[in-house]
């Protein structure tokens, strides 16, 4: 798995990163959600029906469900240093702009440590903006591949989510971004380019993601 140190700038990352904001966004809905199922649970026992009190246990679970995912939330992704420290340098490009925002499409190798083997997917990922990049189709966006499962019951090889997180989130300095795209093999870059017609299918399917055959790839990836 191929790393990239670097001292991340906290707050330039708690200003522009979208998955930290997203993280933010997802326990605000949680805490919000609880708020309502606690004060609409309350109100159902009151009444005191007998109605009342099992729907009303249904909104206690909800209730606790809500907490549970705004708390969970944060420890599950980790700290924005654990993030970048942890998580592998990958290649990402420009490749499709709008008027608001623009899309990512990136090389990752979805597959976990112990599969023995490289599984390579073509990901994309609407951003709104990449401080430092130009807003430009094939742009070079240096990432890391935030990894994850939806549920501990996944047997499979493969990760089951994968997202690319610009370094340019955790840091202003071109220099460490200049160092990181010169960390990733010429043969990575290359592949996508001549994949940027790609993106419109990576985004249509379900996990905005494609795996590549060994066919689609290079030697040096294969």
């Amino acid at each position: 798995m191929r790393r990239f140190e670097f001292p991340v700038d906290l707050p330039h990352a708690k200003s522009v990163n979208q998955t930290l904001a997203e993280v933010r966004s997802l326990r605000r809905s949680g805490v919000i959600v609880a708020v309502l199922c606690a004060a609409a649970a309350a109100w159902l026992i009151y009444l005191g029906k007998p109605w009342s009190y099992v729907v009303g246990a249904v909104l206690v679970v909800a209730t606790l469900t809500s907490l549970w995912v705004a708390l969970w939330a944060p420890r599950k992704i980790g700290t924005i240093e654990e993030l970048y420290h942890d998580s592998p340098l990958v290649p990402a490009v420009v490749a499709a702009t709008r008027a608001r925002g623009m899309t990512l499409l990136a090389l990752i190798d979805i597959a976990k440590p112990e599969a023995g083997a490289r599984h390579y997917a073509l990901v994309t990922r609407d951003v709104l903006a990449i401080p430092g990049h130009r807003a430009r189709v094939g742009e070079q966006v240096p990432s890391v591949a935030v990894l994850s499962d939806r549920t501990t019951k996944n047997k499979t090889d493969a990760w089951q989510m994968a997202s690319p997180m610009p370094l340019a989130w955790g840091t202003r300095d071109t220099k460490v971004l200049a160092e990181a795209a010169g960390s990733i093999d010429n043969a990575e870059w290359k592949l996508l380019a001549n994949k940027l017609k790609l993106v419109d299918e990576v985004n249509s399917t379900d996990e905005r993601r494609m795996v590549l055959e060994g066919k689609d790839l290079p030697p040096e990836l294969r």
